[in-house]
């Protein structure tokens, strides 16, 4: 039921720059008062590695927390690595993500940056007039007013540093009390998710114990859906990173965050570009995606869905 909600097409960024060109004319508004099927919510959640499985994958973990009134627009990075377990895939990365919202974001009223890692976010929180949402960034925060003291279970063992840097930048550095990771990257987990769920378990069990975590986060798209099945071998609460952040997106939509007119995350000042796409070149020489952010009329509540993302 919830998957005949999504009108674009998982993975595919063609169709969902056919849908953009289509419904150019729509404002990015939802007045639940007056429901109009000619304006709906639109999320452009954007997976920069270039797995059109892994986007399938999130997109169906994402689709139920959904209003009926939203649509998703699923983007795949065009290039770069097939899964980002490097500091170098996370770099290349982030220009996709830039991209994919240079090509497909123009009339969407939020993005959702499915990657675990953020790759790109601050940038795209520059760049964007709509709120941006990532999904550690959303899991984190969610975490630590949860608990207060959170660790992350992920697959890679080069996220550890990575993701310590990134809880740091956050301001949430003293709530992180580890990061555990797993040898089987999170390709390799939504491969086999059966086959994954004791090793994701044990782990979330040892850092509970060993650094006294209150809550875990399965960090990754490719461990998306798989909290609720590690939870009940798991005494502390077990957080989906990909649900907390489509709940977060919702709720940065109920109330958007202030967009600043200077300074940092404001739009960046226009630049010439050289060897970007032609839709990024352009953005980069405009220095703005939109003049005026849209007016967003409030999504409803959803069950469970923290009123303020922070």
């Amino acid at each position: 039921m919830a998957l005949r909600r999504l009108r674009a097409a998982s993975g595919s960024a063609n169709s969902a720059r056919d849908r953009t060109a289509r419904s150019s004319h729509r404002r990015p508004c939802l007045d639940l008062t007056q429901p109009d099927p000619a304006h709906t919510l639109r999320i452009l959640l954007i997976n920069p590695n270039t797995m059109p499985t892994m986007t399938d994958l999130v997109v169906r973990v994402v689709a139920p927390h959904l209003p009926l009134e939203a649509t998703l627009v699923p983007v795949t990075g065009r290039f770069g690595a097939q899964y980002i377990a490097s500091r170098t895939a996370a770099a290349i990365a982030g220009h996709a993500a830039l991209e994919a919202f240079a090509e497909h974001g123009a009339d969407c009223d939020a993005v959702y940056l499915a990657c675990f890692g953020d790759p790109g976010l601050f940038a795209l929180k520059e760049l964007a007039g709509v709120p941006v949402v990532g999904m550690a960034e959303a899991s984190c925060k969610a975490a630590a007013a949860q608990v207060g003291r959170f660790s992350i279970v992920t697959g890679g063992e080069r996220w550890g540093p990575m993701l310590h840097e990134f809880v740091a930048m956050l301001g949430l550095g003293d709530a992180l009390a580890a990061v555990e990771t797993v040898a089987p990257n999170g390709a390799a987990i939504a491969a086999d998710p059966d086959g994954s769920i004791a090793l994701l378990a044990d782990a979330c069990r040892r850092t509970a114990e060993r650094d006294g975590a209150q809550a875990v986060i399965l960090g990754g798209a490719g461990l998306a859906g798989l909290a609720a099945r590690v939870q009940p071998y798991v005494e502390i609460p077990v957080i989906c990173s990909v649900e907390a952040g489509a709940k977060a997106v919702l709720a940065a939509l109920r109330q958007p965050p202030f967009k600043p007119a200077t300074g940092d995350l404001a739009f960046p000042p226009p630049v010439g570009s050289t060897g970007l796409s032609a839709r990024l070149a352009a953005l980069m020489q405009k220095g703005q995606a939109r003049l005026t952010p849209p007016k967003i009329t409030p999504v409803p509540v959803i069950p469970g869905l923290p009123r303020d993302p922070s």
